[in-house]
C-alpha cells in the first residue's frame, strides 16, 4: 500500500470541500489542485470521472523532512485524493507518508514521516 483510503457518502463536491477544512484544520495548505477529468478531457478529448489531486504541505514538517533530506522534494507535497466511485459516494484517500522515508533509506525520517501519517490519517477520519 501507498496510502490509505476510504469510501464515503457524500457528493463529490462535498468531498472536496471536506477534505479541504479537515486538511486546514491539521495544519495543511493545499499548494496544487490537479482536477484529473478537466485534464484529461483537455488533452486527450477522453472523458474520466470526477477526480482531483491535492498537493497539501504542512510547512513545518516539510522543513524537517528538507533540512533532513534536500531531496525529498522529489517526494513532496503530500498527495491527497478525492474521486467519484463507480456506484454511490466518493473516495478520498491520502499519501502513506513513511513512503517516503522508506524510498529514501534516511532512517532520521522515520519520525517526521510517523506524525505525518498521524495527522493525514485524522482526516479520512474526519469522514
Amino acid at each position: 500500500m501507498y496510502g490509505f483510503t476510504k469510501k464515503v457518502d457524500a457528493t463529490y463536491e462535498e468531498a472536496v470541500d471536506r477534505i479541504h477544512e479537515a486538511l486546514q484544520a491539521e495544519g495543511f495548505g493545499v499548494l496544487t489542485r490537479i482536477d484529473i477529468k478537466e485534464t484529461l478531457k483537455a488533452k486527450l478529448d477522453v472523458d474520466f470521472r470526477r477526480y482531483v489531486i491535492l498537493g497539501a504541505c504542512h510547512p513545518p514538517f516539510a522543513h524537517n523532512a528538507l533540512s533532513a533530506e534536500i531531496d525529498i522534494g522529489l517526494l513532496m507535497p503530500c498527495n491527497v485524493i478525492v474521486y467519484e466511485n463507480d456506484e454511490d459516494g466518493c473516495t478520498v484517500g491520502v499519501i502513506d507518508a513513511s513512503m517516503m522515508a522508506t524510498a529514501t533509506g534516511n532512517d532520521s525520517l522515520a519520525g517526521v514521516a510517523n506524525e505525518l501519517n498521524e495527522k493525514l490519517k485524522r482526516v479520512l477520519e474526519t469522514f
